[in-house]
């Protein structure tokens, strides 16, 4: 018995053995399995991580080549120095930005001085504390628009000590300008405000290329919606835009395509249907208002053929009515911000007098004495 108790315990304890490194063997199985997936969720994880940081920084390095070909661009494009018609000459105003900036007039010259005081007493007249980057430029384009007259703007040219109408200092002080004089004049007040701008040419023409606080650049040019009685249709243009009407190397300069402070799509007035347009066009003509922007969700085939015969039909509608010979009635269609279509209306007058900015004492006074030498009865200037 005793041997078969021996027997008995000694084959327990070897079972036992046994169970334990069965046991420890499933153990050790388990805790590799868990470690091995425990590795893999970690390897699954880096890799997300470091797909993830791929992508930051690919995005990282391709805004930096970005940059660096803009840079490259700017740098090889020439702005300054350049004559477009082989006249008028595009010439720097950095010096009275840094002045305004820096609050430093020490290193100006008389003629900077003077340019730099009539740009202040401007700003300081059109501008507010509360506005934002976006409400500033439009101030000053707004400014220009109302106030700076294409071309010579007189009868009798200007001494040459007053300036000439392509720089900043002479379109201030004659408040009459080429194209040049409009983009050279608009690009000092954006560099005074802390803008990056340039004046965009090409042989015969020139404008501006401003970059707002939305990191995006836009097309202003000033002196064709003077010339062309159509306020705020080259206001804020992406390259697209611009390319209706404008030529440039667009390998030299930053690509324009923000919509964020484009101005049809920041004015507009959303319709139902493009046949609510007459009604709209009737409105802008009794507010005298230039220009209008009208925008839908979506747009079929026909209503665009509809549009292009409403504006044709206005035109003659004004022309049955007597009085409205001179006007034109023209439209323009834009891309707007998640996939809306923005109809601009432009209405010009082509006979609309001239306004003048004659000192009315000054004009009262003139006439009277052309009334006493020529013995006539003539009313003063309007």
């Amino acid at each position: 018995m005793k041997c078969d108790y021996e027997k008995k315990e000694n084959y327990k304890q070897g079972m036992g053995k046994k169970m334990k490194k069965v046991i420890k063997g499933i153990l050790a199985v388990v805790l590799s399995g868990c470690l091995i997936g425990s590795l893999s969720i970690n390897m699954l994880s880096f890799r997300d991580n470091q797909t993830q940081n791929d992508k930051v920084n690919r995005y990282i390095s391709d805004q930096l080549a970005k940059q660096a070909e803009e840079a490259k661009k700017e740098k090889t494009y020439e702005e300054d120095g350049f004559k477009v018609g082989d006249e008028y000459e595009i010439r720097s105003t950095k010096a009275i930005s840094d002045a305004y900036i820096n609050n430093d007039e020490s290193k100006l010259t008389d003629e900077e001085k003077k340019t730099l005081n009539m740009a202040k007493a401007i700003m300081k007249k059109v501008l507010k504390d509360n506005m934002t980057v976006y409400q500033k430029e439009e101030a000053i384009y707004n400014w220009m628009f109302k106030n700076i007259k294409c071309g010579s703007g007189s009868v009798v040219s200007m001494p040459s000590s007053l300036g000439n109408n392509y720089t900043p200092f002479g379109v201030l002080t004659g408040k009459n300008a080429v194209c040049v004089g409009y983009a050279t004049t608009f690009r000092m007040f954006m560099h005074m405000l802390g803008l990056e701008c340039h004046v965009v040419h090409n042989e015969y023409h020139s404008w501006d290329l401003v970059k707002l606080d939305d990191g995006e650049w836009y097309h202003t040019d000033i002196y064709t919606d003077v010339s062309s009685n159509s306020q705020y249709r080259n206001f804020n243009m992406t390259d697209a835009m611009a390319r209706d009407g404008h030529e440039w190397d667009a390998s030299c300069l930053p690509v324009a395509e923000g919509l964020n402070y484009s101005y049809p799509v920041q004015h507009n007035e959303k319709l139902k249907t493009v046949y609510d347009v007459p009604q709209k066009i009737k409105k802008m003509l009794d507010k005298k208002k230039k220009s209008g922007y009208y925008s839908f969700k979506s747009l079929t085939k026909k209503e665009l053929q509809a549009a292009d015969i409403i504006v044709r039909q206005v035109k003659q509608a004004l022309e049955m009515l007597g009085g409205f010979d001179s006007y034109d009635v023209s439209g323009s269609w834009y891309d707007g911000k998640d996939g809306t279509y923005i109809l601009g209306i432009y209405i010009s007058n082509y006979d609309e007098e001239e306004e003048t900015n004659f000192d009315p004492k000054m004009n009262k006074k003139v006439t009277e004495e052309i009334n006493k030498a020529f013995d006539v009865k003539l009313d003063p200037l309007n």
